[in-house]
């Protein structure tokens, strides 16, 4: 029996934009996602949103707060993941693209213009839990 995985999902917002990159491996393929990877054993949620956004982006996160969570099952892949989302408000670095084969780039959107189809896990905390609405787009 598989057991349910935790996911942090990174949102970086800046300017009413957010941080994403076009997924190029099995699990969510094609879709647009937050930088972000697997909670490691012993791994403190602050060292993993730093660890996955330099090995994915090449930023420094600066500034680490959780923000919430989801629980959601990828029914296609029959995957269960408890995704993690932290929001890193203070960055500093260049954004590249560390990962070529797992993401096709990284690319700032409006809050109000996301690109479609959104990541299982950051469609649910958009469009379920409501967790990015006006209030949010505010924090700058």
């Amino acid at each position: 029996m598989s057991k349910p995985r935790v996911g942090i999902g990174i949102l970086i917002i800046q300017n009413s934009r957010i941080l994403l990159g076009k997924r190029k491996n099995s699990l969510g393929h094609g879709v647009w996602a937050t930088p972000g990877g697997h909670l490691e054993f012993g791994e403190t949620l602050e060292e993993c949103t730093k660890r996955e956004l330099l090995e994915e982006t090449n930023l420094k996160a600066e500034s680490v707060k959780k923000l919430w969570f989801t629980n959601d099952v990828y029914a296609q892949e029959n995957k269960h993941y408890v995704s993690i989302f932290m929001l890193v408000d203070t960055i500093s670095g260049e954004i590249k693209n560390n990962e070529p084969h797992k993401c096709a780039g990284w690319q700032w959107f409006d809050l109000n213009n996301l690109p479609s189809p959104l990541f299982l896990s950051l469609d649910t905390l958009i469009n379920k839990e409501k967790i990015l609405n006006k209030s949010e787009k505010t924090n700058e």
